[in-house]
């Protein structure tokens, strides 16, 4: 054997060897598909990130994203995967995460959200007058959530309280530590808070406080959206981060509002003070959202 080939691939093996399977996982991408690990992964192309878990009695994916990337999701699983979808689970019921909910008519058997999450997902649509055209979830839990177990693996929703929804679920894949968060975090990216779906921006700090505290150190989480640049994989870091944002957000916007400042004025900042992280366009959403919050209008 030629001894250059040798020492190169030799070089090569070692490398491969030396990385965790979590690693190796990392590198495996296709299209907008990436596995985290043999049987968790994550898909991006339009609206919130899609989770998925792959066990031996059928698949579980959250979220969902729209009816025109959904299929693009699932064709991309099924060249990897062979087993059927067994669960979909909504992490809340914006349209990002459920209009694509429809396109799992028939290949999942059952589909799981909070009941805050349901009742909002109905009445936008009953608003928007396209009841036919959405999948409601059949299987709703209450704030104590909903644990299943699928082969070896078990899966649990946690609710903790009001926060970018009235509805907001994570989704924990026990065993493979990984949990879905939905859009309880924005990686610095300037949040949507839906104050008409009962969101709290006090309350949204308390639940990422609870996160922190249930969640081992380990755990790997997956969030909706992230900022140029920036992963929707995240820490427990980045989650401090996110809340000390939000915390920032409130003592900025109620400092304004005693300075007798006007909402239009507040909302012409470039940057939350003590946030530089969290740039671009859309500040004026969390804005309002903490001004309507703090001064009751």
């Amino acid at each position: 054997m030629n001894r250059r080939f040798f020492l190169k691939n030799t070089t090569l093996f070692a490398a491969l060897a030396f990385l965790s399977k979590n690693s190796l996982a990392q590198l495996m991408t296709s299209g907008n598909l990436r596995m985290l690990s043999d049987d968790v992964g994550i898909f991006t192309e339009k609206g919130g990130t899609i989770a998925f878990l792959v066990t031996k009695e059928g698949i579980v994916v959250v979220d969902a994203q729209f009816p025109d990337t959904a299929p693009h999701f699932i064709e991309q699983v099924k060249e990897k995967f062979s087993n059927e979808f067994r669960y979909l689970i909504n992490t809340h019921h914006h349209a990002d995460h459920t209009a694509g909910n429809i396109t799992f008519k028939g290949l999942v058997k059952d589909v799981a959200a909070h009941k805050n999450s349901i009742a909002n997902q109905l009445t936008v649509a009953k608003k928007s007058g396209n009841e036919n055209d959405i999948l409601l979830p059949n299987v709703s839990f209450d704030n104590e959530g909903w644990k299943t177990d699928l082969g070896n693996s078990s899966i649990r929703t946690y609710y903790f309280g009001p926060a970018h929804t009235n509805g907001d679920s994570i989704v924990h894949f026990e065993k493979e530590q990984v949990a879905h968060i939905g859009d309880l975090c924005f990686n610095r990216k300037h949040p949507y808070i839906d104050k008409s779906a009962g969101a709290s921006v006090s309350g949204w700090i308390q639940v990422l406080e609870k996160i922190q505290h249930t969640f081992h150190q380990k755990t790997q989480f997956i969030c909706g959206h992230s900022g140029d640049g920036y992963d929707v994989l995240i820490s427990h870091n980045d989650l401090a981060a996110y809340r000390h944002y939000l915390s920032n957000l409130l003592t900025f916007v109620e400092q304004g509002i005693k300075s007798g400042k006007t909402k239009e004025e507040l909302i012409k900042t470039n940057i939350i003070p003590g946030s530089p992280e969290w740039t671009g366009e859309g500040i004026n959403r969390p804005i309002e959202a903490a001004f309507e919050e703090l001064s009751g209008r």
